[in-house]
């Protein structure tokens, strides 16, 4: 069918608005991040401080946050994109009593909201003395990360060609070398989406950490970036800065695998 030119202007001017809506506010930090942080530095130093970014990494102990941050991210994505991996290719390829009663309990793991159990948790990991601890912090996110990771990689194993795992299986491959050597390979742009989802919801967690770290000695970088907020409500500046800081990992980190995310997220939505 082909398009006309009226059409094809009209679909460019939707995109270019909301292509402003969405950068418009990100265009907006970036500019204030290299701002000056008063009218007098505007004045003595012109418009353009990069000097932002080291100063509000020193003053907002940013290096230590994030790299608690990287810690319990690598942690939380290690874990359960593993777990997720084998418990989608046991609940997407092989039959056995009780599957269908085990995916659902999964599910109530999308379903059910931080705040409903973060109270009672917290007392529970405190009496096993993981409070104030990484893996305090990173034991939820896992368990969270989990259920939804075990949903999508079950959806992919049970879309998955069914020949090459009869003919794998005729080869005498069992069922570890099936997944490890045929189906994962094949899926790695599914397995990529959810390492990438799982590092964006694991690094931008507020709640977890501040609950699970009462005292602040396992304060991650969404954390130390309201701190920061609360010690410089009028340095608008300097806190810019930290959220682009805060942000620029989990930029980067898309930049590198958007072919593969995109793809992943495109074939979910095909087969579901």
């Amino acid at each position: 069918m082909k398009v006309s030119p009226i059409e094809r202007g009209a679909n460019y001017v939707v995109l270019v608005a909301f292509a402003l809506i969405v950068l418009g506010p990100i265009a907006v930090i970036v500019s204030l991040a290299f701002g000056p942080q008063s009218a007098s530095a505007a004045r003595e130093g012109g418009l353009f401080h990069p000097e932002n970014f080291p100063e509000a990494w020193e003053i907002g102990r940013f290096g230590q946050y994030m790299l608690t941050s990287v810690v319990v991210a690598v942690i939380v994505v290690v874990v359960s994109v593993l777990a997720s991996i084998l418990a989608g290719y046991a609940l997407g390829t092989m039959r056995f009593r009780g599957a269908t009663l085990m995916f659902y309990v999964f599910l109530l793991g999308i379903m059910v909201p931080t705040e409903a159990f973060i109270v009672p948790l917290y007392f529970d990991l405190r009496v096993a003395g993981l409070t104030n601890t990484v893996w305090g912090v990173a034991a939820p996110q896992i368990a969270m990360s989990i259920a939804f990771g075990t949903y999508w990689m079950r959806t992919y194993f049970r879309t998955s060609s069914r020949a090459l795992i009869d003919a794998a299986r005729l080869d005498g491959a069992g069922s570890m070398r099936i997944l490890w050597q045929v189906l994962v390979p094949i899926g790695r742009p599914a397995i990529l989406t959810l390492v990438l989802l799982t590092f964006m919801w694991t690094w931008n967690e507020f709640l977890i950490p501040l609950v699970m770290s009462p005292n602040g000695s396992v304060r991650t970088a969404p954390l130390g970036l309201a701190f920061f907020q609360g010690q410089y409500t009028q340095g608008t500046a300097l806190l810019a800065a930290g959220a682009v800081m805060v942000a620029l990992p989990i930029v980067v980190l898309y930049i590198f695998l958007q072919r593969h995310f995109i793809k992943g997220m495109i074939e979910g939505a095909v087969r579901e």
